[in-house]
């Protein structure tokens, strides 16, 4: 456990509070997205300052560590750009998905960002069916004009494993 989740001074797990129904709203919105392969919708809801990032462990740092992805920005809309495409050989056909987001907690808040980890599931079929797990963590900034995404960490379950191809959105 981290600091943030467990209470140092009486020695007890802290409870972490759920996250705004406005906020829920927005994870959901982009899951959705990306199960529907609504690519360039789902672009739109990043920042310019973005990163996409899915680690081969959670302890790991890009800097010096692989990871299966890490997008800034830019990446993020050549990625979209290649998959809007639909010539991306490892998805043709492409990839039927749903995911679930559940236990969502707030991690940090402050006036115009809120840090918000979910566990979640994703089922994928392409030929046969395929179930990704972990936790996922979404920084998401308030605007005026609404919410953007500023970054987004997916830790899988198996990372450490052998993982199958990622030529979808996680």
């Amino acid at each position: 456990m981290t600091t943030m989740d467990y209470d140092v001074e009486n020695d007890a797990p802290r409870v972490l509070p759920a996250p705004d129904a406005d906020v829920a709203a927005f994870l959901n919105l982009e899951a959705r997205l990306a199960d529907e392969a609504r690519y360039s919708d789902w672009e739109e809801l990043w920042a310019e300052d973005a990163l996409y990032w899915v680690p081969m462990r959670p302890e790991d740092d890009p800097a010096v560590n692989l990871s299966y992805i890490y997008d800034n920005r830019h990446r993020i809309k050549s990625r979209v750009a290649q998959l809007n495409t639909g010539n991306r050989h490892s998805q043709t056909p492409p990839s039927v998905m749903r995911r679930m987001l559940s236990n969502q907690e707030v991690l940090a808040a402050d006036a115009d960002t809120v840090t918000v980890a979910s566990n979640f599931a994703l089922f994928e079929f392409r030929y046969n069916q395929r179930v990704w797990a972990g936790r996922v963590v979404h920084k998401v900034r308030r605007t005026d004009d609404g919410f953007l995404l500023v970054s987004k960490t997916v830790h899988l379950i198996n990372a450490a494993g052998a993982v199958d191809t990622l030529a979808f959105l996680i």
